[in-house]
């Protein structure tokens, strides 16, 4: 008789492990969503149901449950009825909100960036750019979103201010999800590069006006690709809705 090979089936993303702790199985079980979420494989009004991540995932109910939660304390997922859970559209106000917390923090963080950067550092950011470049030839949306992160977390290190990163921590997902709003990757990139270089010339005043710049021109371009319209005041130099310039 001839021999058989078995093959053990492979697991969904997030599904436990034998032994795995309830608490890492709910980390992955909401990373894994939160990321569909960012990169638009769940929808604006789609239902998450319990029984059905439960069973996609190979987990009980209960990971995913505290999962959905987790999602709507970040502000992904909202419940649209006492037992229903679906995922949030973004409206006006939240982007406006959004950019505003970027527009404080990141354009002050470009300074600081500026004053402290290290070659090392700046290598590391030189060789982001390079992912940049090559994600966005390739029209990979979902490489260009997680690299285009990396950059400004990267900028947030060279900061060298721990209490600025942990503000921004809470928010993060919900400003990846903003960034994978703009699909205009070549101005993203020039951008970017543009920061770079202003960062890398020590001068922290020409990378807060760079950093201001990029901030105001993410902001109208995701207003016009999510809603159609033109920012409000966007000709202000009162920046976005109030928030001083700088």
């Amino acid at each position: 008789m001839g021999s058989t090979t078995k093959t053990t089936p492979k697991s969904p993303p997030g599904a436990a492990s034998a032994g795995e702790p309830l608490g890492a199985v709910r980390e992955r079980v909401l990373a894994t969503l939160r990321q569909d979420i960012i990169a638009g494989r769940l929808a604006p009004g789609d239902r998450l149901v319990e029984r059905e991540l439960a069973e996609r995932f190979g987990v009980s109910r209960v990971p995913v449950r505290e999962a959905v939660r987790a999602l709507v304390a970040e502000g992904f997922v909202h419940f649209a009825s006492a037992r229903r859970a679906a995922v949030r559209g973004l409206t006006p106000d939240d982007v406006r909100e959004l950019f505003e917390l970027r527009e404080a923090l990141e354009v002050y963080a470009a300074g600081l960036a500026a004053s402290r950067a290290t070659p090392e550092r700046l290598a590391e950011l030189s060789a982001l750019l390079d992912e940049a470049a090559t994600a966005t030839k390739e029209a990979d949306a979902e490489a260009v979103t997680d690299i285009n992160t990396r950059f400004h977390d990267q900028v947030l290190a060279m900061a060298g201010n721990s209490l600025l990163s942990s503000v921004m921590e809470p928010v993060d997902g919900r400003l990846r999800w903003l960034t994978r709003q703009n699909e205009d990757w070549p101005q993203l990139l020039t951008e970017h590069q543009d920061l770079y270089a202003a960062i890398a010339s020590g001068d922290p005043a020409e990378a807060r006006a760079h950093a201001l710049t990029h901030v105001r021109t993410n902001y109208r371009s995701t207003v016009r690709r999510l809603f159609g319209t033109e920012a409000e005041g966007e000709e202000s130099e009162e920046g976005l809705q109030g928030v001083p310039g700088r």
